[in-house]
């Protein structure tokens, strides 16, 4: 029997993060323990990170990126080794059985070979049915999306004309 526990969100639209974090929120709601764990993003100073004390003990964040952007055709060392050593983490948490398990911007660290494709898909297979997985990020491998048991994808329809700079509290 199917699990259906793991779930994809991906494409180039905005708002792949955030969805993950309204599950977030609901299972907090109903005392579950969440554990996000952030491949390419080291910013303390995000919503979704800033809140942890508050909702903690249910909710766990961490990242494993540096404060800037990876460059995506060309990922250093440095970049790899947060990326290898955040993938243990998600195993290590998956241990622990949290009710839902985010890898955040896993799907992009896949694509430009940060992680494995084949090791993550073996992670995804192993999860307990007692815990739902969450992979999001842009640019999702066919394989990972065929592994995944629903799979979304997000894509802009209408954006504000211009350069407009993100905003504390809805973009970060």
């Amino acid at each position: 029997m199917k699990k259906n526990n793991v779930i994809l969100y991906t494409g180039n639209g905005g708002g792949k993060t955030a969805a993950s974090l309204g599950l977030a929120l609901r299972s907090v709601g109903h005392g579950k323990k969440v554990v996000i764990v952030q491949f390419m993003k080291g910013r303390s100073s995000i919503g979704e990170y800033l809140i942890k004390d508050r909702l903690a003990p249910e909710y766990v964040i961490r990242q494993f990126g540096r404060e800037g952007f990876v460059d995506l055709k060309n990922p250093s060392q440095a970049d790899k080794e947060k990326a290898s050593e955040g993938f243990g983490y998600a195993k290590a948490a998956m241990k622990g059985k949290p009710f839902l398990l985010i890898l955040d911007e896993i799907n992009l660290a896949v694509a430009t070979g940060l992680l494995d494709l084949e090791e993550v898909i073996k992670f995804i297979r192993s999860i307990p049915a007692g815990t739902i997985v969450v992979l999001t990020g842009r640019y999702a491998p066919k394989k990972l999306m065929d592994a995944a048991d629903y799979v979304e994808e997000v894509r802009d329809v209408k954006r504000p004309a211009g350069n407009v700079p993100p905003r504390e509290g809805f973009e970060y």
